[in-house]
């Protein structure tokens, strides 16, 4: 019970990193990134170019990869989001569509075939019996310690309010004198160096793959889905949820049903509680 814990702790740690950015975008924007996998894949790619092929420092490496998913959010609000804005749909499918042509451009210059992403910290230390790395110890504190500065910028700047008084209501905002464009754009490009972060620890916890983004899409959705609230504090209770869940079915049953509980408890909120299980709240 206690190696659960400690797993269920790690991992939801890393899932609240990894569905933080995608929250974001839904909650000030009003939309699903269905991209947002693909900054993950791409983060995770860029680090391991700049640290395994290029010999970068590993820190360098990370800031690196933030950095081009933060240009990549700023490309993407600018070229595909903003001249689409109003239609939803529109944006999603273009997301959806340009994560499948970033997966097809990786295969192209990295090839097909998985690679084994080296830690950002090495070791493994062992807590009552349960193997623990360190990298997995790190992603952790690095999700905590983001969550809580998101939530302190987002109360106490006046980007963070604008922020939310976009999330609430765009018109309203834009008559109080907010740049809606302008709160978009920036929201756009943190999400894309959050999720370039996530992508870097998710890789390391898993492998480097094409493919890899459509994981931690399924999480976010999960996350957005499942607490339906579209903010920090709900993402990170929801990733506990099935961080927690996951680890459980993993122990007891089998690891092949990781994804099916994500998938079952998705179907399960929308067909019971389709506004989630917090209902809609803002940042």
């Amino acid at each position: 019970m206690l190696q659960i814990l400690i797993q269920g702790m790690l991992l939801s740690g890393l899932y609240a990193l990894i569905a933080v950015g995608f929250t974001l975008i839904f909650s000030v924007g009003r939309t699903l990134n269905l991209a947002y996998g693909a900054y993950l894949m791409l983060g995770g790619y860029l680090y391991f170019w700049a640290s395994q092929s290029l010999g970068v420092p590993k820190s360098l490496a990370v800031l690196m990869a933030m950095a081009f998913g933060v240009v990549l959010g700023i490309l993407k609000f600018r070229l595909i989001v903003k001249p689409l804005k109003g239609d939803h749909i529109a944006v999603e499918i273009s997301t959806l569509i340009l994560a499948v042509v970033l997966q097809a451009g990786v295969i192209l210059i990295f090839g097909d075939s998985s690679k084994i992403l080296l830690p950002i910290v090495g070791g493994v230390i062992y807590v009552a019996g349960a193997p623990v790395t360190y990298n997995m110890l790190i992603a952790t504190l690095a999700s905590w310690t983001i969550l809580l500065s998101l939530y302190l910028f987002i109360r106490r700047t006046d980007i963070g309010r604008a922020m939310q008084a976009v999330s609430m209501d765009t018109k309203g905002a834009a008559i109080c004198g907010i740049e809606p464009d302008r709160v978009n754009l920036i929201t756009w490009a943190l999400s894309g160096g959050l999720g370039a972060l996530g992508g870097v620890f998710f890789a390391s916890y898993t492998q480097l793959a094409p493919s890899m983004w459509v994981g931690p899409l399924i999480i976010s959705v999960a996350v957005v889905i499942v607490g339906g609230i579209g903010s920090i504090i709900g993402t990170l209770i929801v990733a506990h949820i099935v961080g927690f869940m996951e680890v459980i079915v993993v122990s007891v049953l089998a690891p092949e049903l990781r994804g099916v509980f994500t998938m079952g408890l998705i179907i399960l909120v929308l067909v019971l509680r389709p506004q989630g299980l917090f209902g809609r709240e803002e940042l």
